[in-house]
């Protein structure tokens, strides 16, 4: 028995280890709780392998479990490989199927890159079919003394991992924050392994939070500490005042709604008390002289697929360049990377929330929004449209996007039948190409919608997708011309080449607008999902572009169109992300909202720089700081305290947590229904509160 649990516990070890070097190079790691799960899964696979009298049965299971083990860490290897994140369960579980169908290239790229390690991997198995041979491991059934040997063994690798959970809780240690408020996986398998990352998906919420005082009111500022003399004067010199020229009067009221916090705090949930007291003390982003500019405009909003500015220049996509050189210009703006990366993006672009772990925009289908867009557009008499040139099922889509008011079409059924959803499918040349075109989904849809009096139409583009290869994505090779004199490397040439397709989408677009008269009553919004990550060394490929060394956060730095034919420049100075976007698009529009029901804050207010990242890194006017280094990099010469940076840190952890309430506890809805004056909502909430089963069948 001692040998069989000595191998098994040898053998993840090893697993760690070589998934570790893979991904993330020497650096260090913190192996107590690594081990001490190592030791707890290994008692329970040697009870497996000497269960029965038959060896060829115990032989089975022997093969069996080790080869489970081989498959769950080549799974996250090649995952981390492709998406540089690691797999979370809910996603094998939820997405696994389409995936294998839709992303079988991008899967099969991903092996080939992790060959040497997926050998290495498998080095186990080869030691262990000689140690069968040699008869070192011996298979016999356990006796009663080695039965309860056994579970001694899980006993005590049980207690280690209790004790340093209860040890870091209780020493407020921050490895404990870390590892139960499970906001940054990627960390967690960085830090600790891949062991521990499973085992704290399946232990979800079998861990206590731990106490903390959540911030209440605005973000933290720094306060300058000295005054400064205005140039050019003495002290004692009366200054000349200068004649101030009246002009209109600017409102610059809360962007806040009629909420009655008392009913809201009277339906006797907890969840949405403390909500309530949150969103009660939040500084709301004030109006200001852009609310209403675009009031009764049309908008066409996009989330493009891994886009970002190395996809753009002024000779190769002027349209592109325009745009986002004109209109409101944001001089630093950031689109984090989260968890369930595509689907998280699109949350935080349409939500204007931060996303809680993984798919959280699948599980918005449980709830009613009378604060989505759609929502807001219906009320205004306009219709809402949502198209992607992929399938119907993939995140739930054809669910989640008609759920907030959107008549959702895509270019293939995937997992759905053709009975009951052949009329979601919009007509494209050539929809099954990997990726497929954007510009073909625009030249299908645009006509549903450009003779509306007024419209909104939503897409999720998919031309930009990975692998950024000739061979590996068919819109790369279709505009391999166009960027074969570029002085870059072939797979940042692909990647220009693939997202060729986003400018000719958005030069149709145009010209359609134009020639129907909509062009200057139109807002075109864009902004990534994410980085392209999907690129191999994507850092150094960033590096080698800007000539400058960057680091992870710089690799999310990205652009963002917000433009109208008619507008001025508006420039933005201060400091902006994906967040902030859906608020700054209801005050443009004049939509009469709350503010404080979004994480991000409308980007041509007055409220303060706030970045968040997925591990809780952030950046404020004041400072940069970075959770995984936890290195602070000052932007401004006045000095940071420590007191500072907490208050930071509790007043993001309070935006996680409240973003998180929102989609888990409805508290939109439940804000909708004590306003007295509040927008349509034109889904039938009952349909959406059945069970899954019972609302949509799969072939």
């Amino acid at each position: 028995m001692i040998r069989i649990f000595g191998y098994i516990v040898v053998s993840f070890l090893w697993l760690e280890a070589v998934y570790h070097v893979a991904i993330f190079g020497l650096n260090g790691v913190q192996p107590l709780l690594m081990l001490a799960f190592a030791i707890f899964v290994a008692g329970v696979e040697t009870i497996f392998v000497r269960l029965t009298k038959k060896r060829g049965v115990n032989l089975g299971f022997l093969w069996g479990v080790q080869g489970l083990n081989f498959f769950l860490f080549v799974v996250q290897l090649v995952y981390y490989k492709i998406f540089t994140r690691p797999l979370m369960l809910e996603v094998a579980f939820v997405t696994g199927g389409d995936a294998l169908t839709d992303f079988a290239g991008v899967a099969l790229d991903g092996i080939k890159n992790s060959i040497v390690p997926i050998l290495l991997m498998a080095l186990p198995l080869i030691v262990m079919a000689v140690l069968l041979k040699k008869k070192i491991l011996l298979l016999e059934q356990n006796t009663k003394k080695e039965w309860l040997g056994n579970g001694g063994i899980i006993v005590a690798g049980l207690l280690s991992v209790c004790l340093l959970l209860v040890g870091a809780y209780h020493s407020e240690d921050e490895f404990y924050g870390e590892y139960q408020e499970f906001y940054a996986p990627d960390e967690i398998v960085q830090e600790y392994g891949v062991l521990p990352l499973y085992a704290r998906q399946l232990m979800f919420d079998l861990l206590p939070e731990k106490a903390t005082e959540v911030w209440q009111g605005g973000i933290p500022v720094v306060e300058a500490t000295e005054s400064v003399e205005p140039s050019g004067t003495e002290m004692g010199t009366e200054v000349e005042e200068p004649e101030i020229e009246t002009g209109p009067v600017i409102d610059t009221s809360p962007n806040v709604l009629n909420i009655d916090f008392d009913a809201l705090k009277a339906n006797g949930d907890g969840n949405i008390d403390w909500l309530a007291d949150v969103m009660q003390n939040m500084s709301p982003s004030k109006k200001n002289e852009y609310t209403g500019m675009m009031k009764g405009y049309n908008l066409i909003y996009i989330t493009a697929e891994a886009f970002s500015p190395y996809a753009v220049s002024e000779e190769l996509t002027p349209t592109l360049y325009k745009m986002i050189n004109s209109g409101v210009v944001v001089k630093d703006y950031y689109i984090p990377l989260w968890n369930t990366s595509t689907s998280d993006g699109e949350y935080v672009n349409l939500m204007g929330q931060i996303p809680d772990g993984t798919h959280s925009f699948r599980r918005t289908q449980y709830n009613t929004y009378p604060y989505s867009l759609p929502a807001y557009f219906e009320a205004e008499g306009a219709k809402s449209y949502a198209y992607h040139n992929n399938s119907l099922s993939y995140y739930d889509r054809y669910i989640t996007h008609p759920n907030l008011g959107f008549d959702f079409k895509a270019a293939l059924r995937g997992s759905l039948s053709l009975e009951a959803w052949g009329h979601k499918i919009f007509q494209m040349n050539d929809p099954k190409a990997w990726p497929s075109s954007d510009y073909d989904m625009m030249v299908g849809t645009v006509p549903e919608w450009i003779d509306d009096e007024r419209f909104f139409a939503y897409y999720m583009t998919l031309s930009g997708h990975t692998n950024y290869t000739w061979a590996g994505n068919q819109m790369a090779r279709k505009n391999q011309e166009l960027v074969s004199h570029l002085p870059y490397s072939e797979q940042m040439k692909a990647y220009i080449a693939c997202n060729y397709e986003v400018e000719r989408a958005l030069t149709y677009i145009v010209e359609q607008l134009t020639a129907a008269g909509k062009l200057d009553t139109t807002l075109i919004v864009l902004s990534a999902d994410h980085h392209p990550y999907g690129m191999k060394n994507v850092k150094s490929e960033m590096e080698a572009f800007n000539g400058t060394t960057m680091t992870n956060l710089d690799v999310q730095r990205n652009c963002l169109v917000m433009w109208n034919s008619q507008m001025e420049p508006v420039v933005v100075e201060k400091t902006c992300s994906a967040l902030d976007i859906l608020p700054t698009i209801m005050n443009l529009f004049g939509f009469e909202y709350d503010s404080r029901l979004f994480a991000g804050r409308d980007m041509l207010s007055d409220s303060p720089s706030l970045v968040v990242f997925s591990n809780r890194s952030f950046i404020t006017d004041s400072v940069i700081y970075d959770a995984s280094t936890n290195t602070i990099t000052p932007r401004t010469e006045t000095a940071v305290s420590g007191d500072y940076i907490e208050a930071m840190k509790a007043y993001v952890k309070t935006m996680f947590q409240y973003s998180a309430g929102i989609l888990n506890h409805g508290f939109d809805e439940a804000v909708g229904e004590v306003v007295i004056e509040k927008p349509k909502q034109s889904i039938d909430k009952t349909f959406f509160q059945k069970p899954f089963k019972e609302i949509y069948v799969y072939e």
